[in-house]
């Protein structure tokens, strides 16, 4: 569990790790520009944390953002139709959690001083809609308890230093979310 840094929230992730693959749903409430918000979400990934399906939206109805992927960037609609737009884009990225922050960490399995440049399927929390974000993920320094690694988003410029457990799962992303529960 996380909660927001400074306004009320509060995310939940359910994680199950298998030979078989990765399932990641999560649930988060919180407040933007006044109005309190829910979202769910849920992530698929093969055992090597490629994803898979993504699926956002608001819990009881049906997701708003349905991704299938085949794990080398090309990303299909429910119907199995290309969605061109998103093409190359291996990750997703959903700006109100910090478990998609997970995905590259783990799978790009990166040593100290090593980094990667990653493209994003981005999705947006007031909108529902997705587009293509380049980020870079460098490893900080890595140890028997943890890492830490900093996040920057090409297009925007946004950076931070994220400390993460021996999971991969972020502990604190500085400004937006602090974890609440281990």
């Amino acid at each position: 569990m996380w909660s927001a840094w400074e306004k009320p929230g509060l995310g939940h992730l359910r994680l199950a790790v298998r030979e078989s693959g990765v399932v990641a749903d999560g649930l988060v409430l919180g407040e933007a520009e006044g109005c309190p918000f829910r979202l769910a979400y849920d992530v698929r990934c093969d055992a090597n944390w490629r994803m898979r399906a993504a699926r956002v939206g608001v819990p009881g109805d049906p997701p708003k953002v349905e991704l299938l992927s085949d794990g080398e960037g090309n990303l299909t609609g429910p119907d199995g139709r290309a969605v061109a737009y998103l093409e190359g884009c291996e990750y997703v990225d959903i700006a109100e959690t910090p478990f998609t922050n997970t995905l590259p960490i783990r799978r790009l399995g990166l040593a100290p001083g090593e980094s990667a440049k990653i493209a994003v399927a981005y999705v947006d929390r007031a909108e529902l809609q997705t587009w293509p974000e380049p980020q870079r993920y460098t490893c900080l320094e890595t140890g028997g308890g943890g890492g830490l690694y900093r996040f920057l988003s090409l297009d925007g410029g946004f950076t931070a230093d994220l400390p993460v457990d021996a999971d991969g799962l972020v502990l604190d992303y500085p400004e937006l979310f602090k974890r609440a529960f281990p």
